[in-house]
């Protein structure tokens, strides 16, 4: 019926439109907002009715039903915990990399005319820790946990296990959907810089990392640092990438130097394509600016007495990198060739301080016991490697790796006619193969001739092996 008013009242009221005045269209306008208010008023008191009868029919189920209910209602806060329990589920790998080493027992070793990155202890301690292992020994175990934030973010930590300690190779954080190609990591990274340093030595295709890495950055072989890595993906039809890093640069060749800002920033460019359907490329530019405080370094007086060596300024590395992958028609299942090769050129420039803490009395002390000496310092030194890895068949792979050093000039200032001056060109050669059962399980035996240290010839042989556990993400180009 109130329908059947409100259609009156319309028609009356557009009949009558032409002849009426402002006061009549307005409570003509009144009358139909009263109707509309009434209407929804009506079909709210129906829904809420019809919830009503929809309850009391699920109530009236037969017995049977009504008997089965309380298990499956029993059973929904379960799959509920369960579906909050497994909300997380974190990605998790274990890698197990151990191997048998045949070298020569040489103490204090290291690369002649290069700066050790473990500075003055390392050489009283007589090794490089993880260099001058001989014989057995679980050389590298890393436990790494990754997984989605949200949509917006991603996590991951990398922890290191050696012999008792654990340390935390990287932990950081990493954007996913700034889009734009734009992307942000943050916490303990490893560098963009170069190819060979964001990745971890399970992927490394030889035993050891080159000597250039172990000049440039020390036992690690890798640049990290906690900090901040921004990349920018170009809307390029070849693959055209940029970076920077800005971060606390207490790793050498930098220090940590405890002081507000950054101590060490990086910028890198990678360009990358296809030729044809088989072939892939990779080139890059990269350049890395630290600053040290008081790095400590063993020198020598011209008279073959030890001296503390203080270093206190800038280091800055330039860095080229190229790579060239083959595969048939791109499929690396079966057969592939990856060649590698990287060059450097680092430049230091500050004051070193030299001074005698051993007592024995040299050229760092003029007189006093305990006093030192302090002059400008600068170096000029380069070293590059190359190799080359044939995969022959799903299982076997076989490479060759050559690589050279030049330690370049070394100007002592004031110092320059009373320390040792290293002019050398350490040099390394090496071949390997290894069997993969699976894409998880690796066995590698390598040969090496290591002329790194003036004057020895050391003939060296590793097995090792390289297992990896759980999940674990695709290998970087």
């Amino acid at each position: 019926m109130q329908k059947s008013f409100a259609m009156a009242a319309l028609l009356a009221a557009s009949c009558g439109v032409q002849a009426a005045s402002d006061a009549d269209l307005a409570a003509i306008r009144a009358q139909i907002d009263d109707m509309k208010k009434t209407y929804e008023q009506r079909i709210a008191s129906l829904e809420k009715k019809l919830a009503e009868a929809e309850v009391q029919a699920k109530s009236a189920k037969p017995a049977a039903e009504v008997k089965a209910a309380p298990a499956i209602v029993a059973a929904a806060p379960a799959a509920t915990a369960s579906a909050r329990a497994n909300g997380f589920n974190p990605e998790v790998s274990l890698i197990l990399q151990g191997q048998y080493k045949n070298m020569k027992d040489v103490a204090e070793r290291g690369i002649t005319g290069f700066v050790p990155a473990g500075g003055h202890d390392e050489h009283a301690a007589g090794t490089v820790e993880g260099i001058n292992k001989r014989g057995f020994s679980v050389n590298h175990t890393e436990l790494i946990l990754g997984a989605s934030i949200d949509p917006y973010w991603r996590g991951q930590a990398i922890l290191a296990l050696a012999d008792g300690e654990v340390e935390v190779e990287e932990a950081w954080f990493q954007s996913l959907a700034i889009g734009h190609g734009v992307g942000l990591k943050g916490g303990r990274v490893r560098s963009g810089i170069g190819y060979l340093n964001e990745q971890h030595p399970h992927m490394w295709d030889f035993a050891d990392a080159p000597l250039m890495y172990r000049a440039m950055f020390g036992e690690h072989a890798s640049y990290a640092q906690d900090g901040l890595q921004f990349k920018w993906l170009a809307p390029t039809p070849v693959f055209l990438e940029f970076g920077a890093e800005v971060g606390r640069g207490a790793n050498f060749p930098g220090t940590d130097r405890n002081k507000n800002g950054a101590g060490a920033g990086a910028i890198f460019a990678h360009i990358g394509g296809d030729v044809g359907h088989s072939n892939a490329w990779r080139a890059g530019v990269s350049y890395l600016k630290t600053k040290a405080s008081d790095r400590e370094a063993e020198i020598e007086d011209t008279s073959g007495k030890h001296a503390l060596g203080k270093f206190t300024g800038d280091s800055a590395t330039w860095l080229a990198d190229f790579v060239w992958k083959w595969a048939p028609n791109g499929n690396p299942k079966y057969q592939s060739f990856k060649f590698q090769t990287e060059y450097f050129q680092r430049r230091e420039k500050g004051d070193l301080t030299c001074s005698d803490d051993e007592g024995v009395g040299n050229a760092c002390d003029p007189g006093a016991s305990g006093s030192s000496v302090t002059s400008t310092y600068k170096t000029r030194q380069s070293g590059w490697y190359a190799q080359g890895v044939f995969k022959f068949t799903p299982e076997w792979r076989a490479g060759v790796r050559y690589e050279q050093l030049d330690s370049g000039t070394r100007d002592f200032g004031l110092n320059a006619n009373t320390l040792v001056v290293d002019s050398y060109r350490p040099k390394k050669a090496s071949v390997m193969v290894d069997y993969s059962w699976s894409e998880f399980s690796r066995l590698r035996l390598q040969l090496a001739q290591d002329k790194s240290m003036q004057g020895i010839t050391d003939h060296q042989l590793t097995l090792q092996y390289v297992m990896s556990l759980g999940a674990h993400g695709a290998h970087k180009f």
